[in-house]
Parts: structure tokens; C-alpha cells; sequence
């Protein structure tokens, strides 16, 4: 008999942004018992877009891709239920997920997946559920909530910047200079905010992108340094925030 292997993303990074915007929101206001189900949903509904997006790439083995995405949603809805039972201002976030989706969609159909609008839309998606968390943890739209997503789109931005300055544009000397003018201008803009000791964290990324930017690097290596960069990035947003 075939052995079915279990369908899950296979980009690590998306990992940390599927979780660390959720938790540090979540723990920048006040974590209530609810946040649990709205993890689960929000982890499974990262799970579904997985093999859904791939249904649209590749023919093969659609039905499969089909198959898992719908557990993987349903999964998701189970979860998502008690929440907008209790929450249903929760149903406001859906016009914002789908149009940021569809972006998505759109640069899966057009074979443009690593375009930097389609990184900053992907991320931005992320980041809605870390306003959801914010806002179910009792805290509402304005300032704080803005400053608390802007730190995390800097910081994974960033990552965009710095893993295509090893990689697809290693190369591109203009590239490199990009990713470190960008690493830059994080460091500096916490600065301006309510939260200035927020430029901690992106000093580690500042300095690994200086020291890292346009040279060949294995990705295992680049993969360690990421790690260590968004737990560096959690921990000091958890004491910070």
C-alpha cells in the first residue's frame, strides 16, 4: 500500500509569522481563554492555504491537494465557531483576509509568487490575526495596536529583504544595498514611537545583513540564523511591549 505523506507547508518561515504576531499581540494586551480556539482556527486556516494555493499550481494530484485543504478549513471552522458565537465582531476581519488572499491567488496564477508585493500582502495577512488577537485581549484600534503590528511587518519584511539578498538576488549588488538600507530604517523608526527600546530586536537582523548580504550562504545556515533571529525578535517584543 502507498504510503499518503501529510500535506503541510514547507516554507519555515511562514511558521513563525502564522504564530508570533498572534502571541505578541496577544500578550501585549490581555490573553483570555478565547485566544486558544482563534489560534487553533487561524493555525488551521494557515494549514488549508497550503494545499489549496498548490491545487492552482499544480494539476497532478489536485483531488489530493483538494482533499486536504477542505480537512484542513473544516478543521479551521470548528474552531472559528465558539469564537464568533461569542465575538461575532470577529466577521469584520473576513473583507480584509480575502482581499489580501486574492492578491495571493492572483500572483499563484500568474507564476509570480516571490514578488515583493506579493511578500508584503502575504505578511500584512499575517499580521491581521495578530490585530484580532490585540483586539480580542481587549485592546482596540488606534496607536498601540498600529505600532505593535507595524514592528512585526519590519521585522519580517526584513527577512523578505534578507533571505532574497543570499539567495535569487545575491548577485544583484543594488539588491544588497537595499536590504541594508532597509535593516537601516527598521533599526530606526521604534525610535519614533511609543515603544523606542523596540529597536533591540532589529539589531540583530541589522548586523547579520551587513555582515551576510550578497554572499553565498547553504540554506541550512541561512534556515539557523532565521531561528535564532525570530526568537530573539519574540522574547524581546514579549518584555518590551
Amino acid at each position: 500500500m502507498k504510503k499518503t505523506s501529510i500535506v503541510i507547508p514547507r516554507e519555515h518561515g511562514g511558521w513563525a509569522m502564522v504564530s508570533m504576531p498572534f502571541i505578541i499581540a496577544m500578550m501585549a494586551t490581555q490573553p483570555v481563554l478565547l485566544h486558544l480556539p482563534l489560534f487553533l482556527a487561524w493555525f488551521f486556516l494557515y494549514l488549508a492555504s497550503y494545499p489549496l494555493l498548490q491545487s492552482l499550481k499544480k494539476t497532478a494530484k489536485r483531488s489530493m491537494w483538494l482533499t486536504w485543504g477542505a480537512g484542513y478549513a473544516f478543521a479551521a471552522v470548528l474552531f472559528l465557531i465558539p469564537v464568533l458565537l461569542k465575538e461575532p465582531w470577529l466577521f469584520w476581519f473576513a473583507p480584509v483576509l480575502m482581499l489580501l488572499l486574492m492578491v495571493n491567488i492572483w500572483h499563484v496564477r500568474h507564476k509570480s509568487e516571490r514578488a515583493l508585493l506579493n511578500d508584503m500582502c502575504a505578511i500584512l495577512l499575517f499580521c491581521s490575526g495578530g490585530a484580532a488577537a490585540f483586539m480580542l485581549g481587549g485592546g482596540t484600534w488606534g496607536r498601540e495596536l498600529f505600532e505593535v503590528l507595524l514592528f512585526n511587518f519590519l521585522y519580517f519584511m526584513g527577512t523578505v529583504f534578507f533571505v532574497k539578498s543570499v539567495f535569487r538576488e545575491r548577485k544583484n549588488k543594488r539588491w544588497t544595498a537595499y536590504a541594508v538600507v532597509y535593516h537601516t530604517l527598521a533599526l530606526a523608526v521604534p525610535l519614533f514611537t511609543l515603544h523606542p527600546w523596540m529597536c533591540m530586536p532589529f539589531l540583530y537582523p541589522l548586523i547579520k545583513t551587513v555582515i551576510y548580504a550578497g554572499k553565498p550562504m547553504k540554506p541550512m545556515k541561512v534556515g539557523v540564523m532565521e531561528i535564532i533571529g525570530s526568537v530573539q525578535f519574540l522574547i524581546l517584543s514579549l518584555i518590551l511591549l
